[in-house]
């Protein structure tokens, strides 16, 4: 039995390897870490005090999936729902459907019970005030021309480093099944309505008892383009070992062109529960935990070194 989490995941790590212990299933063990990160008021790029979009509202998106069957749910800029990650477990388990988005899955919230909470904190929104304050006045001079201001905005604010940063875990069980989670309040000062790669299955995240798992953090858009979570598993599916598997995928990367390239961060575990975890940023790490440790491990990642100097 273990669990594998992105560095951030350390706060729900052990509860999810609680879980495990008393015979939980990894889907309840990987619901159960996301939703603590979830509610950590010190991470601004998860759930509740998540950075706000361009208008400043919180926009959550998350997803997971069993391995198993290979069923899976998810929720895509849904407002005032703190555990998106819980909402998106209901999906896959109460609809015919894959996905929900905005008012709708919203609408699918209240109806399961869940209750609304005010999602921007002050320290968020004091962020987000002097942001506007410092870049604003250069682009939103004419309210004629707002939807045009609000694009270039986006672009001179995007920053790919921070933050665009996603909980990501893995659980195998000891009924030897894997699931998947992964939670984020996406690109601070996103283009509202924007959808990374969280809540998307086969770019953000994959589940497949077969070969394996895999989940990404970093910017969404490169993730969606090349399917990176899919294709993680799907190189060990080929019979790649995990390390190769995961190079091969930040090989895809590699060929993207893209001018808001920035860092791109996978954590992966085989259907044996052998993990790793690779990014293009040096030093970067995770966190993993097996049912006899007492306490949670960090270890470095791969460093998948990209093709051409980010910008």
């Amino acid at each position: 039995m273990i669990v594998i989490a992105s560095k951030n995941g350390i706060i729900g790590i052990k509860e999810s390897v609680e879980i495990l212990r008393r015979g939980g299933s990894a889907l309840d063990a990987v619901e159960a870490g996301v939703r603590l990160v979830e509610s950590n008021p010190d991470d601004h790029s998860v759930g509740y005090s998540g950075y706000p979009n361009l208008l400043g509202e919180v926009e959550l998106d998350a997803s997971i999936m069993d391995g198993l069957t290979l069923a899976a749910g998810a929720v895509g800029a849904i407002r005032n729902y703190e555990h998106a990650i819980s909402v998106a477990r209901k999906v896959m388990e109460e609809l015919p459907h894959c996905m929900l988005v905005g008012s709708g899955a919203e609408r699918f919230a209240k109806e399961m019970g869940f209750v609304p909470r005010d999602l921007l904190t002050p320290e968020a929104k004091r962020v987000y005030d002097q942001i506007l304050s410092e870049k604003a006045p250069e682009v939103y001079g004419q309210r004629a021309k707002y939807l045009d201001s609000i694009r270039r905005f986006v672009k001179i604010t995007a920053d790919p480093e921070k933050p665009n940063e996603t909980v990501n875990f893995i659980a195998r069980d000891g009924r030897g099944n894997i699931a998947c989670a992964v939670s984020t309040s996406g690109w601070a000062w996103k283009y509202p309505g924007r959808l990374g790669d969280s809540p998307v299955i086969g770019a953000g995240n994959y589940a497949d008892n077969r070969y394996g798992a895999a989940a990404c953090t970093g910017r969404g858009e490169m993730a969606i383009r090349c399917v990176t979570a899919r294709s993680i598993v799907l190189y060990m599916k080929t019979g790649l070992a995990l390390e190769d598997a995961g190079r091969e995928a930040f090989r895809d990367l590699d060929a993207l062109v893209d001018p808001f390239a920035g860092s791109m961060n996978a954590i992966a575990m085989a259907a044996d529960g052998s993990h790793m975890a690779f990014s293009n940023m040096p030093d970067a790490t995770y966190v993993y935990m097996t049912a006899d440790m007492a306490e949670p491990s960090e270890k470095p990642r791969v460093y998948c070194q990209p093709a051409r100097p980010l910008p």
